[in-house]
């Protein structure tokens, strides 16, 4: 569980950032793939000898995962604050016929806080989908290995 977990937390690190530099609400979509693929490569490295377990390891391994997202968004989404900027969000939404705090901290809290919000829906949705993709392991692969290979089917006239 734990060395899925941390390879797809590693890569959620680096696509979390990147994504949250266009748009932070580009990263639970590809938090969906990154839960589905940690849950299954837990399959593939500590195949589970049952179903139960491998929803539950899928699902580890989708949290851990998740915190690597968390990271990764928070880092991008502190990049993104430091470019845009306070007074460049005040203009903009100015020009939408909004009133804006002046203050800073305000702008940087928030930023902060909506990272965070985003960052745990992400572990949450990955622990999920980890936990499908322990299913789908287990189904395609995991269940056969359980019961032992399945025998071939006899020749005809031998």
């Amino acid at each position: 569980m734990l060395k899925s977990g941390l390879i797809t937390g590693a890569i959620a690190i680096f696509l979390a950032a990147g994504f949250s530099l266009i748009s932070p609400i580009c990263v639970p979509c590809i938090a969906l793939l990154l839960g589905a693929g940690a849950g299954y490569l837990n399959g593939v490295f500590d195949r589970p000898s049952a179903q139960n377990s491998a929803l539950k390891a899928g699902a580890g391994s989708g949290a851990i995962g998740g915190g690597g997202a968390l990271v990764g968004h928070l880092i991008g989404g502190a990049i993104n604050a430091v470019v845009v900027g306070p007074e460049s969000v005040r203009q903009m939404l100015e020009q939408f016929g909004l009133s804006a705090s002046d203050d800073p901290v305000v702008y940087y809290g928030g930023v902060f806080g909506g990272a965070c919000c985003l960052g745990l829906f992400e572990i949450v949705l990955m622990a999920g989908l980890g936990a499908l993709g322990g299913l789908l392991w287990w189904q395609m692969t995991g269940k056969n290995m359980a019961g032992g290979a399945p025998s071939p089917p006899p020749m005809p006239g031998v």
